[in-house]
C-alpha cells in the first residue's frame, strides 16, 4: 500500500505535568517529500521539510518517515506508528473518560485509534457484535489472530470463517478499554468496526451529528 494511503491514528495524549504539557504527534502519511502530521490531534496538515506546523518542524523525510524537532529535540515519526509524546517536563499519561465523534461527510462516525498499541481507522458500528478487522489490517497491526478460536460469520457473500480473539487493548481518543472481544476476517477491510464489545462499555448519545461515548464505570 502506497504510503499516501497508510492512514495513523491520531489521538491526543497530553501529560500532566506541572506548568507544560508534551505535544502527541503522529505521521499519517507521505505526499511525496512532504510529511502529513497530526499534532495535538488537530486536523492533518502537510508539512515540508525545513517547515513548522505548531511548533513541530520537519527536519528531512525519507520513505514513510520522518524527522521532527520540538523544542530542540529530535523525533523520528514513522507511518503505522502510535504517535510520540515529545517534549513537556514529563508526568503520566491522562485517560479520558468521554469519547465525542463528529459525523463525516457520509454520515459515518469515524475515529482515530489503536489496537494493542497499533495505530488504526475505527467506524462506529453498533450493529457489530464485536471489534471487526481485516486480515491485512490484523497483519499490519502484528495481531496473532491464526491462534484465535475459528468461528463462522455470515457476510453479503455467504459465509466465511472467522478468527475470535481477545484485544488487550483498544484505544480511541484519548480513552482505552481492556480486554475485548474480536474477531478477524478472512478478507480485507477499509477499517476497523468499531462493535459493541467495546462500545457497551459506554452510554451512548447521539446528538444530530455528534456521538458522545461517556465511559461506563
Amino acid at each position: 500500500m502506497a504510503p499516501a494511503h497508510r492512514l495513523l491514528a491520531g489521538w491526543l495524549a497530553l501529560l500532566a505535568c506541572a506548568g507544560a504539557a508534551a505535544q502527541s504527534v503522529a505521521l499519517q502519511g507521505m505526499l511525496g517529500t512532504k510529511a502529513l502530521l497530526i499534532v495535538d490531534g488537530a486536523a492533518p496538515r502537510t508539512v515540508a521539510p525545513g517547515e513548522s506546523f505548531k511548533g513541530v518542524k520537519v527536519l528531512s523525510t525519507a520513505g514513510d518517515q520522518a524527522v521532527v524537532e520540538i523544542d530542540g529535540k529530535r523525533q523520528t515519526l514513522r507511518v503505522g506508528e502510535a504517535p510520540a509524546s515529545v517534549g513537556g517536563l514529563g508526568g503520566a499519561a491522562t485517560h479520558g473518560s468521554r469519547i465525542v465523534l463528529t459525523a463525516e461527510s457520509g454520515g459515518h462516525f469515524m475515529g482515530q485509534g489503536a489496537i494493542n498499541g497499533q495505530a488504526v481507522r475505527f467506524m462506529i458500528d453498533t450493529g457489530a457484535t464485536t471489534v471487526a478487522m481485516g486480515a491485512a489490517e490484523a497483519d499490519r497491526i502484528g495481531l496473532k489472530y491464526k491462534g484465535g478460536q475459528l468461528g463462522y460469520s455470515g457476510t453479503a457473500n455467504g459465509t466465511v470463517t472467522v478468527w475470535r480473539v481477545k484485544l488487550s487493548s483498544v484505544r480511541v481518543g484519548d480513552v482505552e478499554i481492556y480486554d475485548v472481544d474480536g474477531v478477524v476476517f478472512p478478507t480485507n477491510m477499509p477499517f476497523v468496526l468499531l462493535g459493541n464489545s467495546f462500545l457497551g462499555r459506554f452510554q451512548m448519545k447521539r446528538d444530530n451529528d455528534q456521538m458522545v461515548l461517556d465511559k461506563r464505570y
